[in-house]
């Protein structure tokens, strides 16, 4: 079966124009799935039995509410919810990729946060409830600090200030995608017979994907993780009192 990278299958919709039909499938198969998954875990809190599913979860819950609350003060602890919601999605849609469901010819599969399309609408959801806050708090003096230390360092600091989203969204993205191109890459070699001399690569390379989904598994959990900190840090300039 020949797949092209970067390729997607599109739906015309109204007003929206062209849109990537696998990765919203994905995307909508993957928050099914979550929300079956945490409805049946909260469910587990009716039994007085704790379970290690649900020490893991407590143990994410908290490590992140720490790292909220130790960057934002005080007032971080209001938005743990948001930072730990995005961070079990972001991380759900990463190893997405993991599962082989494209290979069953299913009309959706990968990790949709290797579309950029998915990691921008992520980073300007995140940008614009920054600014909203930051204004909210400081009204238009939390634009201020594009003026410091020298006035003339205006243009600068705005180029700074909007490339966080640019950031945000493309780190998120050609990481994922990257390892879903190695992956590509290796099956390509498999399935074309490659010989070196006395050597089959096709053969040797053979066990190579097992160690790449490994991989991208641990790839897919750091940039979760990345993403949801850069978000903490970001809203910690928008908000600090010094800001």
């Amino acid at each position: 079966m020949h797949e092209e990278i970067g390729a997607h299958p599109t739906w015309n919709l109204p007003v929206l124009g062209s849109v990537h039909a696998d990765t919203i499938l994905t995307t909508w198969v993957a928050m099914a799935i979550a929300i079956a998954f945490f409805w049946w875990l909260g469910s587990s809190y009716k039994t007085n039995r704790v379970r290690k599913t649900q020490a893991t979860f407590e143990g994410i819950i908290q490590f992140l509410a720490d790292l909220a609350v130790g960057t934002l003060g005080p007032k971080g602890e209001r938005f743990v919810p948001i930072f730990v919601g995005i961070f079990l999605f972001i991380w759900i849609l990463n190893e997405f990729g993991v599962l082989f469901i494209k290979a069953l010819g299913l009309p959706f599969g990968g990790s949709p946060t290797s579309d950029l399309n998915t990691t921008a609408a992520f980073a300007l959801c995140v940008f614009f409830g920054i600014q909203f806050l930051a204004i909210r708090q400081s009204g238009i003096k939390a634009y201020a600090h594009l003026f410091k230390p020298y006035w003339f360092l205006f243009p600068i600091n705005l180029i700074e200030e909007v490339a966080r989203p640019v950031v945000l969204a493309m780190r998120l993205a050609f990481n994922i995608l990257a390892g879903e191109l190695l992956l590509f890459v290796i099956a390509t070699i498999i399935v074309s017979n490659v010989t070196v001399g006395p050597l089959n690569i096709s053969v040797l390379s053979s066990v190579a994907p097992i160690g790449i989904e490994f991989f991208n598994f641990l790839i897919g959990t750091i940039q979760a993780f990345v993403f949801t900190l850069l978000s903490i840090v970001y809203l910690s300039l928008a908000t600090s009192e010094e800001h």
